[in-house]
C-alpha cells in the first residue's frame, strides 16, 4: 500500500465562534460558503476580516467555516512576526496560552487574549487509510516531498485520524514556499 497523500498549502485564516461572528458581522450573521475545501464539511467563506497586531494590521484574511466553539487565528511564522504577535506552533484547537490579537470586521471588532497559532504541520487520515499506512492518531512522522530542485523531508508531522477526514497533509505558506510546493504535490511517510 502506498503511503502517499496530497499535500496542500494552508494559507493564513481565521476560525470564528458564533459569538465573535455576530460581533464582527452583525446579529444573526451566518458564514457564506465561497468554496468547499478538501476536508468534508469545511469551506472558505465570502466574509473576510482584518487581523491587527502590535506592529501592523493584515487586511482581507479568509474565514474558514463552519463556526467553531472557540475563535482561532492561524498564521505562518512570517505573518505572525510581521504583525508583532508571538504565536506558538500548535495543533489546531490547542490555543491555551497562545498569541493575542484584534480581529476587525465590518460591524465590530474583537480582542482575543489567546488563539493565534502557527499550525503544526499535519496529515488528515481516515481510520482505514491510517491502518493501511500503519500509523495512528497523534503519531509523529516524517514526510518526504519530491519537488523539483527543493526536495525535502519534513519532521514533526502529526497524524490526525477521524472518519470525518479526507487524506491530505497541510503545510503553511512558509513551508510551502521553502519546498516550492505545487498543485498536485504528494507526500509520503518515510522512516529515517
Amino acid at each position: 500500500m502506498s503511503k502517499k497523500f496530497i499535500v496542500e498549502t494552508s494559507a493564513r485564516h481565521v476560525h470564528l465562534s458564533q459569538e465573535h461572528l455576530e460581533i464582527l458581522f452583525g446579529k444573526d450573521a451566518k458564514l457564506t460558503n465561497k468554496k468547499d475545501l478538501s476536508q468534508p464539511g469545511q469551506f472558505a467563506c465570502e466574509e473576510r476580516v482584518t487581523i491587527v497586531g502590535p506592529k501592523k494590521e493584515m487586511p482581507n484574511v479568509s474565514i474558514l467555516g463552519p463556526v467553531r466553539p472557540e475563535t482561532q487565528v492561524e498564521l505562518s511564522a512570517t505573518d505572525a512576526r510581521s504583525i508583532g504577535v508571538a504565536a506558538p506552533i500548535r495543533e489546531s484547537g490547542d490555543v491555551a496560552g497562545s498569541g493575542a490579537c484584534k480581529i476587525v470586521g465590518p460591524a465590530g471588532e474583537v480582542e482575543i487574549s489567546q488563539g493565534v497559532i502557527i499550525a503544526k504541520r499535519h496529515i488528515h487520515l481516515t481510520p482505514e487509510t491510517a491502518a493501511d499506512m500503519n500509523v495512528k492518531d497523534k503519531d509523529i512522522v516524517w514526510v518526504k516531498l519530491d519537488t523539483d530542485g527543493r526536495k525535502a523531508v519534513l519532521g514533526d508531522v502529526v497524524v490526525r485520524v477521524s472518519e470525518k477526514y479526507a487524506p491530505a497533509m497541510h503545510i503553511d505558506t512558509d513551508e510551502s514556499n521553502a519546498v516550492s510546493a505545487f498543485n498536485g504535490l504528494e507526500g509520503e511517510i518515510v522512516t529515517l
